[in-house]
């Protein structure tokens, strides 16, 4: 049986002709490309039937920031993070499932209730340390809400 290293050589030779070898090798780390500014290695994006709606949803209930334009993606800041909405339409709408850190759970919790957010779970004290809440938005997406203890 081959062994694990001999599967991921045959599949990357598999990848790159031979006239084109990757620019890195197994083994050591391929070059570092940093995200664009604000952003971070893995950044969340959901698609929503009203973008315009859902962002001042992110505003009402995350303090969010941000502005929606036509033709691309809403870039949405919540805290140090930066969230992408998309119109549905070319892409069909797809719901996310987020853990947000915020000031105060409670708090936020409230103000998602009052931006018609269905309850999920109430704010508790979670063995963890943290102190969340979770609710479901209009749009079908479901945010878990929390603060350290």
């Amino acid at each position: 049986m081959p062994s694990k290293e001999d599967l991921i050589d045959e599949t990357l030779a598999d990848s790159f002709p031979a006239s084109d070898p990757p620019s890195w090798t197994l083994g050591t780390d391929p070059p570092k490309r940093e995200p664009r500014s604000g952003f971070h290695a893995v950044t969340p994006r959901v698609v929503v039937g009203d973008v315009a709606a859902f962002v001042a949803f992110l505003r009402a209930v995350f303090e969010a920031q941000g502005e929606h334009h036509e033709g691309r993606p809403a870039e949405i800041r919540i805290g140090d993070s930066i969230l992408m909405v998309s119109e549905s339409g070319e892409r069909a709408a797809f719901p996310a499932f987020l853990y947000v850190y915020v000031d105060d759970a409670d708090a936020t919790f409230k103000r998602a209730v009052a931006a018609h957010a269905t309850t999920i779970e109430a704010p508790l004290d979670t063995p963890y340390g943290d102190r969340r809440a979770m609710v479901q938005d209009s749009w079908g997406n479901v945010w878990q809400i929390a603060h350290v203890i």
